[in-house]
């Protein structure tokens, strides 16, 4: 049997959100981008039916995944989850590093493998540097096995938003 993937509460809106708007945004400008196309005739040759038809399949498909995600996700609340565990690097919480290295320092919240963004600083529970994390406290050091080698991470801080 496999285990339900986590999803932070703030996740599953998020996803919830994208969902709501290809549905409800998306969907209908595509089916309309094709009636347009199809009313400008052969449809072999007509770029704009095939470049609409290749969007409307895209968000099909994700609205598929969004839906399969979210109704497999075991959400939870980081704040809850936070309360149970003061100070420890546990899934959800947001964490404040610092390179021991080069003094430099960023900050991750530890979250779903669905929801990870690398952009917006949210890295997944499965990946190396959050399984160093999990577990260690303030003023503990996580070491991570990096492609470029070893890394150590000092834990600054840990919240739970």
């Amino acid at each position: 049997m496999s285990t339900r993937p986590p999803l932070t509460l703030k996740g599953s809106e998020r996803l919830k959100a994208e969902l709501q708007r290809l549905k409800t945004e998306d969907r209908p400008q595509i089916i309309q981008a094709i009636a347009t196309a199809r009313e400008h005739g052969d449809l072999k040759e007509n770029a704009e039916y095939h470049a609409a038809r290749e969007q409307q399949s895209f968000c099909e498909g994700r609205i598929k995944e969004l839906e399969s995600n979210l109704s497999m996700a075991q959400i939870i609340d980081v704040a809850v989850v936070g309360a149970a565990n003061p100070g420890k690097v546990v899934f959800g919480a947001t964490v404040e590093l610092e390179e021991v290295e080069s003094g430099e320092t960023i900050t991750y919240q530890i979250v779903g493998d669905i929801e990870a963004d690398i952009k917006h600083n949210r890295i997944a529970i499965s990946s190396p540097i959050a399984r160093a994390m999990i577990g260690k406290e303030e003023g503990d050091v996580a070491v991570v096995q990096a492609p470029g080698g070893v890394r150590e991470y000092e834990i600054v801080a840990v919240t739970y938003q």
